[in-house]
């Protein structure tokens, strides 16, 4: 065969292999895949609609929000253009590398130009400091959702970027955790299915020796019910699973997964407008791999059908006691205290009106709140506030136990006893 024959063999080699690249870059197809029965049908409309309904002109416009409408197909179609304005009209100087990405992904569902926000966080990502090796886990959050949004928009480009990002995770010898561990499997997903023709082969190496380890690690945290870590962090999980290259070991059950969540949300779990952002897509059917792939071309969304319950006739609700402490042993901060106080509220009240409350009563139970996406946090109590630099924050807990929920989610039961303790990472 001569040299022409050769090079036009190469070439046609070389065009099916981009397209089988291209292909595989763009399959959102699950590999579990589990669906909501169509009886349980109106109770994931009506958790949409709850979340849609948070969206208001003076609420938090949260981008995660605006993603999971688009992945769903938003109802409400003046609160989606109404989130999208607001994120296209936010300074990006104000926020945090997480915040940045979420809102370029948000964006590029609403079929929205980015503008210059995808530089801004190649920038951000390019002077990411890999932190020490036992850097609490969490701090890989952020991260990767930036290597999960540029994957999205120029692969080639944030491959040595991703590289780093597997190297680094790969070395932390800090514990598991699991919102950090589904976005990283989701962001590394991305990289390994846009791999670049040509590139070394050590790329696919690195990403699925950290793929396994970290899918390895959520399949341990898969509960006998299906839950996967709480019922929080199922919903990152489950887009983590339903996409990943690399099979755990344990084997996943998604419909028993989506079963139990069905159950939880009909138990009044997910009223928290984040907390049912992050469900969302997987009771869809979707994950955040499926964000540039949405049409955004009109249409005409049927009304959703909801549950039909009765209105309860309300009836006046009885006091109950919630036994409060405020604790700080931590050595180094200026002020030690145990505090305890003894609160009356009315029953189905939220933990912020029993901190609301302990407050009044005692001024040394005073404390600040800071809005984020999942709602206030309690960033100051009796004048300690957190502090990013030295890794501290305000930790609730029921008994022993962390709570699961915010502030303004929590309900606590009649002589529940709440701990807030100032806790280090």
């Amino acid at each position: 065969m001569d040299s022409t024959g050769e090079s036009g063999m190469a070439r046609a080699a070389l065009q099916l292999l981009t397209l089988l690249w291209a292909v595989a870059g763009t399959s959102t197809q699950t590999r579990s895949s589990c669906s909501v029965p169509s009886a349980e049908q109106p109770l994931v409309n009506g958790i949409q609609v709850l979340m849609e309904q948070s969206v208001t002109s003076s609420a938090f416009p949260n981008p995660s929000i605006l993603i999971a409408m688009n992945l769903a197909g938003a109802y409400n179609t003046e609160a989606q253009e109404l989130l999208t304005y607001k994120l296209m009209a936010s300074n990006t100087s104000d926020l945090t590398t997480g915040q940045l990405a979420l809102t370029i992904m948000a964006l590029t569902s609403s079929c929205r130009d980015p503008g210059n926000r995808i530089a801004i966080l190649q920038g951000q990502m390019e002077n990411w400091a890999p932190p020490s090796l036992d850097t609490h886990a969490s701090t890989f959050y952020e991260p990767s959702l930036g290597i999960l949004t540029l994957c999205q928009n120029n692969p080639e480009k944030t491959l040595p970027l991703a590289a780093r990002f597997a190297k680094t995770l790969l070395a932390n010898s800090s514990p598991f955790n699991m919102d950090t561990g589904a976005m990283a499997t989701l962001a590394l997903t991305c990289m390994y299915n846009k791999i670049p023709v040509g590139s070394e082969e050590g790329y696919r190496a690195l990403f699925s020796q950290v793929l396994r380890n970290t899918v390895e690690n959520i399949s341990m945290r898969i509960q006998d019910n299906g839950i996967i870590g709480n019922i929080y962090s199922t919903g990152l999980a489950m887009q983590a699973l339903s996409v990943t290259p690399e099979r755990p070991n344990k084997e996943w059950d998604c419909q028993k997964t989506m079963d139990t969540v069905l159950t939880e949300i009909k138990e009044g779990k997910f009223h928290n407008p984040m907390a049912i952002a992050q469900i969302l897509p997987s009771l869809k059917g979707k994950t955040y791999l499926d964000v540039p792939h949405v049409s955004c071309s009109p249409g005409h969304e049927v009304p959703p059908t909801l549950p039909n319950h009765p209105s309860p006739v309300p009836t006046p609700a009885p006091n109950i006691t919630v036994i409060y402490t405020i604790n700080n042993q931590l050595r180094g901060v200026e002020l030690l205290f145990n505090e305890t106080i003894s609160v009356s509220v009315k029953r189905g009240s939220v933990l912020l009106i029993v901190l609301e409350e302990a407050q009044r009563k005692n001024p040394k139970f005073k404390f600040e709140t800071t809005m984020t996406s999942w709602g206030p946090v309690v960033s100051s109590i009796n004048n300690i506030a957190e502090n990013v630099n030295h890794r501290t924050y305000w930790q609730f807990l029921s008994g022993q136990t962390p709570l699961n929920e915010g502030v303004a989610d929590y309900i606590p039961f009649n002589h529940e006893h709440i701990t807030a303790n100032f806790t280090q990472y």
